[in-house]
């Protein structure tokens, strides 16, 4: 059986070399924009790349500003203290997700609660979210507060897993009749909607990650969205080391980040940009053709977006029988030149967030015992037909 999908994964991508999981593709104006940046000598922080890579953002997503950052985990660190978490408050989140995440959290020196994932979604469950809330939360005023530790939950921030939305709909009623600011983790998911809207956009604050494996990359990086313009100001303030604009005056009046995008990066972006609603529709295009192949192999499933929703495909899913199983089948791919990778360790099981709270996670634990990601960059191939036609 391996050796069969083996064999169908190299049709695919045409390949009797190595496959990776998920490389970069550029097929555009990556060089013309490149050299336009070294010729300007602007390579750095300023520059017309950085404004228009956000503008391009903002309009493809529909978020009424956007904030370029140097990284997606920058980003999420920003978001969350615009959201006004503070130190030791607690941030509702999902154990399955990338390290990145709760890193963000713990950089301001707050707590994440692991709350369990959906199975249509692997994402952030609001039924669970619910449940886990109605048990052990309280309302003081306009604050919501942890009945066990007496810390303020100020925060949630579900995590797109793979570029599949969550239940957005859901997840935001919850946020709103606990008070709680909703900081989407859209690192992966950009291309990816949910009813319509663009994953990122459903609270006041997103973000999104362009690191070098990501759907479109600027070589790292990451943006802020925003549906409040005056925290976008302030976003890019505080990106910019808190500096009050000057001709000469260095002046500055709070504490900021040297978390601004180099200009040479932006111009990587806009180029990207350009391709990226047809680097989506090749993924799904990937998607589906993994989707069929797979429905004819037994105790394989393959992982489908969720309904009322279009999903970029970033990583490519399979649900395997079991641990043992998802272990074979990664030994063997592995070892004959595919790239294979199972789901991120659970964050609850490290041993930095050992000891946060859980809600026994189900869902999660089931995941991460079988699910495996194959490859799925941007198929050349498929994309050079398309264009042809």
């Amino acid at each position: 059986m391996y050796s069969k999908i083996g064999s169908y994964i190299r049709e695919l991508y045409k390949s009797q070399d190595f496959i990776p999981l998920s490389a970069p593709v550029f097929t555009g104006n990556e060089k013309k924009y490149l050299e336009e940046c070294i010729d300007s000598t602007f390579v750095s922080s300023v520059g017309k790349f950085v404004d228009r890579f956000e503008e391009m953002v903002a309009e493809y997503t529909g978020a009424k500003k956007a904030v370029v950052c140097v990284n997606g985990t920058n980003a999420l660190h920003l978001a969350m203290m615009l959201a006004g978490v503070e130190r030791n408050d607690e941030v509702i989140t999902q154990a399955l997700t990338f390290v990145a995440t709760c890193n963000a959290i713990s950089y301001i020196g707050a707590h994440p609660i692991f709350i369990d994932v959906d199975k249509d979604t692997m994402g952030l469950s609001p039924t669970a979210v619910d449940h886990w809330m109605n048990t052990n939360a309280a309302l003081h005023g306009d604050e919501c507060f942890n009945k066990s530790t007496g810390h303020r939950i100020r925060c949630c921030v579900p995590m797109h897993i793979f570029g599949h939305p969550v239940h957005l709909d859901e997840l935001m009623e919850i946020c709103n009749k606990w008070h709680l600011e909703l900081v989407e983790d859209a690192a992966e998911s950009l291309g990816s909607f949910y009813k319509g809207k663009h994953t990122g956009t459903f609270g006041r604050i997103g973000i999104i990650s362009f690191n070098g494996n990501k759907t479109i990359t600027t070589g790292g990086g990451g943006m802020l969205l925003f549906n409040d313009e005056k925290l976008a100001i302030r976003a890019k303030h505080l990106t910019t080391q808190a500096k009050r604009p000057h001709k000469w005056e260095f002046y500055h009046d709070e504490v900021g980040y040297n978390y601004r995008m180099p200009n040479i990066n932006a111009a990587l972006g806009c180029a990207q940009m350009e391709n990226l609603e047809q680097f989506v529709l090749n993924k799904r295009e990937t998607a589906s053709s993994y989707a069929a192949f797979f429905k004819e192999i037994e105790e394989i499933e393959f992982f489908a977006e969720p309904a009322g929703c279009r999903s970029n495909y970033w990583l490519n899913a399979l649900i395997m029988k079991d641990k043992k199983t998802r272990d074979s089948f990664l030994q063997y791919t592995n070892n004959n030149g595919i790239m294979t990778r199972p789901i991120w360790e659970l964050m609850n099981r490290l041993p930095m967030f050992r000891n946060c709270q859980t809600d026994g996670l189900k869902n999660t634990e089931w995941f991460a015992d079988r699910v495996v990601n194959i490859p799925s960059s941007v198929n050349i191939h498929l994309l050079y037909e398309n264009q042809i036609k």
